[in-house]
């Protein structure tokens, strides 16, 4: 899974216009202007697409997370961790913090994707990586967890199905 599809997705389940995207990206400290906001959001292979980087993708996740909560006072914690390899147990974990999500609401967002998971199985995607019971985030699980955002966030959408 690409980040430019996770970025697309999370839009879509959200429900993100173009000007928000900007001020979020904003938020962060990186500008990005409408062309380029839609050439990250192309699909592979489409005429003009850009590769979504990690950089890009933390500085929009950060920018929602102050967008949600609030600007940080001890950001400099925060910083050490943008600055490290972007994988999808990261990913995951700023959507959960922008999106203020406990245990039971991420398993609830799972639930409307069809997916059950345990509380053992899920809390094993925040570990840091080098604790004995840490799991890897896979584009699937992540998959899931964006439809399930989807189908909470864009209800309607699915009431007629």
């Amino acid at each position: 899974m690409t980040k430019n599809d996770i970025l697309r997705r999370f839009r879509y389940a959200l429900d993100i216009n173009d000007a928000a995207m900007i001020d979020i990206f904003a938020l962060a400290g990186r500008k990005v202007k409408k062309a380029e906001l839609s050439d990250l959001l192309k699909k592979e292979g489409d005429t003009g697409y850009v590769e979504c980087n990690d950089s890009v993708m933390s500085s929009f996740l950060d920018g929602l997370i102050i967008h949600k909560r609030g600007k940080r006072d001890d950001a400099v914690g925060s910083q050490e961790k943008t600055n490290s390899e972007l994988n999808n147990n990261l990913i995951l974990k700023k959507m959960r913090i922008a999106l203020e999500l406990n245990e039971e609401g991420m398993l609830a967002i799972m639930k409307l994707a069809d997916i059950v998971v345990s509380k053992s199985e899920l809390s094993a995607l925040f570990r840091r990586e080098d604790h004995k019971n840490y799991k890897e985030c896979g584009d699937q699980f992540l998959r899931n967890f964006l439809n399930g955002l989807t189908r909470r966030y864009r209800e309607e959408s699915f009431a007629d199905k």
